[in-house]
């Protein structure tokens, strides 16, 4: 029956999430969430607003949530848009700011989102290839026909590409679309916030999922001149003109207010990360330099899909991505001290485990 599908719903290969188990006795490090809860401050906005409100449409345009995240980041709410998660704001960042038969930019290893994107607006792309160590050649990302898009830090390795890099890209593209996703910016790294006062092609895109703990929530926004804001908002009320429902915004505004909660929060992450990197290089692994919430690891004697079932198996997630330049390695989310350490002893175990057995005599 696929005769009565669209040309878009042929062409699309739908982004697979990661998998969502929830029991009790899994310990969840695949899909980069906080592993620490929302601030109080949040959870106390959200049942007072548990109201015959909801009854109610919310915002269509969030003012309140964009003055506050503008007053945040030291720029006007009219440089600020709000989306439905970041998803959906890099989704209408494709629709606003590319053009069929220009064809974009970004890396070859990278959020698996843009190819996804691509395909269902029928963007033309070319994948810009990493080195050997999983960095970009800034080089290649200039003088591009229809625009640039990559995450800082990148995913999934959470290498980050300095600030003037990143302006250095932006300037061999004038005219041109760049779309920076800092998704995981929070956790190290440089933002290009700072450049938006001299370049008005640049749009920068976040999300409250990982660093402020409300994944659940779905809340994303973007930063850029009032050209690139008005552009997302025409898509955008073009669609839907209430994505962000009453509970989010309520939610995005409490945690904002935190900021003792929220930086506290992130240095406790980081600190683990740091940690964590040692016992991974002690039991083997090589692992790369990370600015996000997850470390990128290989074991040269254990294949990467083996050990990601093996650790399922002992109710362990962390990712695995199937693509040759990937195939041989693993996303590790951070979690908890706690859970990073269970984490490491059945590393320990099957490592050992694994060694022992593919040993030749």
């Amino acid at each position: 029956m696929t005769e009565l599908w669209s040309d878009m719903a042929r062409r699309t290969k739908p982004y697979k999430a990661g998998e969502q188990i929830n029991t009790i006795d899994t310990i969840k490090l695949n899909t980069n969430e906080n592993p620490y809860p929302p601030s109080p401050r949040v959870v106390e906005a959200l049942q007072k607003a548990l109201t015959a409100d909801l009854r109610k449409y919310p915002e269509s345009d969030p003012e309140k949530l964009r003055n506050a995240l503008g007053e945040y980041h030291k720029v006007s709410a009219a440089e600020v848009f709000v989306g439905n998660g970041s998803d959906e704001v890099l989704a209408l960042s494709f629709m606003a700011f590319f053009t069929p038969g220009k064809s974009i930019l970004f890396p070859s290893v990278t959020y698996s989102f843009y190819p996804t994107y691509a395909a269902l607006f029928d963007i033309q792309y070319d994948e810009v290839p990493m080195g050997k160590d999983f960095t970009m050649n800034e080089e290649a990302f200039y003088q591009s026909a229809g625009g640039v898009i990559f995450p800082n830090p990148n995913a999934p390795t959470g290498i980050a590409l300095p600030l003037q890099s990143v302006e250095r890209i932006i300037q061999e593209n004038p005219g041109r679309p760049v779309i920076i996703d800092e998704a995981y910016i929070d956790f190290g790294g440089e933002t290009a916030i700072s450049l938006l006062s001299r370049y008005d092609n640049v749009l920068i895109t976040r999300t409250m999922s990982k660093s402020r703990s409300l994944a659940g929530l779905r809340i994303g926004y973007a930063i850029g001149s009032e050209l690139m804001i008005e552009a997302l908002t025409r898509v955008k009320n073009s669609f839907n003109s209430y994505t962000i429902d009453r509970l989010a915004l309520t939610a995005a505004e409490a945690s904002i207010e935190d900021e003792l909660y929220f930086t506290e929060t992130i240095q406790r992450i980081i600190d683990t990360r740091e940690r964590f990197k040692k016992v991974f290089e002690s039991i083997g692994f090589t692992v790369l330099p990370s600015s996000a919430n997850f470390l990128f690891v290989h074991h040269p004697k254990v294949p990467a899909v083996q050990l990601y079932e093996l650790l399922k198996e002992h109710h362990i997630l962390v990712r695995h991505f199937s693509q040759p330049e990937t195939e041989r390695w693993l996303r590790v989310t951070i979690g908890t001290d706690a859970e990073m350490e269970q984490l490491a002893q059945q590393l320990f175990k099957t490592v050992d485990a694994w060694t022992d057995k593919n040993t030749a005599y």
